[in-house]
């Protein structure tokens, strides 16, 4: 009888990193996470992305020889011809020889993925998008992360440098972005981009249920304050939300019309709005996007697996390297 296959997961963000073993059915049944305290040197942060990595197989009365292989998603990419982590920004690292340093704590096959990317990954294995093989994902939160995913494998293009959906162009010479670009999507659909349009609107009309919601603090403006005031039909929320949808709108119709997925997923925390975003985003798209009358567009759905997407998708890398 055969046994049992294991996967090893590590999700590794600014904040946290969190390990999670996974089985053959997407499952995770044991986690471990430690702060990543990312001002370190990259010695002190790949030991712990293997401690922390160990632990989570000991959590689940597992060997490190009980594991096919360990998957890890972080904030950049690999350079598939040299091997090095190209630029990851919240640690300052440049070009570093990951393998190298990783190896000397877990001979294990090793793959590494950009996170956005492992997140996508995990909602099309086992999340809200499991029934489809092609699908595209945002994450619209303090940045506008994304991820492709046709045939049920990662799409990054020839150097995996690419599906960086949140830094295509929206407008030209735009709102600056912090790639240092101007005008992409990030600038304008990001909640970092919301709570910024929320502050100039408040400068300019305080006459609305959004000051009360934040206290009369603009400093405490946020996007579930904005959607419920909304919610509540506050006019002035209700527009910037309007401004908000069509810009996503916007955005994502030029993912479909180039990529034809079966479904978009949203996650973040402003796709917590739920039908307040969803409903009116997919009758929008309707609207703006090239054929839909002809051919029809894929729906727009919410992400449900939360932090659990990221450590999934990078723990089932190997299917898809």
């Amino acid at each position: 009888m055969e046994s049992t296959k294991y996967y090893l997961g590590l999700d590794v963000g600014g904040t946290n990193m969190v390990a999670g073993v996974v089985d053959e059915n997407h499952q995770i049944i044991a986690k471990e996470s430690i702060p990543t305290q990312a001002g370190r040197t990259i010695e002190e942060i790949t030991t712990d992305m293997a401690e922390v990595s160990k632990k989570a197989v000991l959590k689940a009365g597992l060997q490190m020889e009980d594991i096919s292989s360990w998957g890890i998603g972080m904030p950049s990419y690999v350079n598939p011809k040299t091997n090095l982590l190209v630029h990851a920004n919240c640690f300052g690292w440049k070009n570093v020889p990951i393998y190298d340093y990783l190896k000397k704590h877990i001979s294990l096959p090793t793959y590494i993925a950009n996170d956005a990317n492992c997140a996508t990954y995990g909602e099309v294995l086992a999340g809200s998008a499991s029934q489809y093989t092609d699908a595209i994902m945002l994450t619209l939160g303090t940045g506008v992360g994304g991820g492709i995913i046709m045939g049920k494998k990662i799409y990054s293009g020839s150097d995996n440098m690419g599906a960086e959906l949140g830094h295509t162009k929206l407008v030209y010479n735009g709102e600056r972005c912090t790639c240092g670009q101007k005008g992409c999507l990030e600038a304008y659909c990001s909640s970092t981009a919301l709570i910024r349009i929320m502050k100039e609107t408040l400068q300019k009309n305080k006459d609305t249920l959004i000051w009360k919601l934040c206290g009369e603090d603009e400093n405490k403006v946020n996007g579930e304050i904005l959607f419920e005031a909304a919610r509540q039909g506050d006019s002035l929320a209700k527009q910037i939300v309007d401004d908000y949808i069509s810009r996503l709108a916007a955005g994502i119709s030029t993912f479909i019309t180039i990529f034809r997925p079966q479904v978009i997923i949203l996650g973040g925390g402003i796709a917590h709005a739920g039908d307040l975003l969803l409903k009116p985003l997919n009758e929008k798209l309707h609207t703006c996007t090239f054929a839909a009358e002809e051919i029809g567009i894929p729906q727009v759905i919410r992400a449900e697996l939360g932090n659990d997407a990221g450590i999934i998708g990078a723990a089932l890398l190997e299917k898809t390297m």
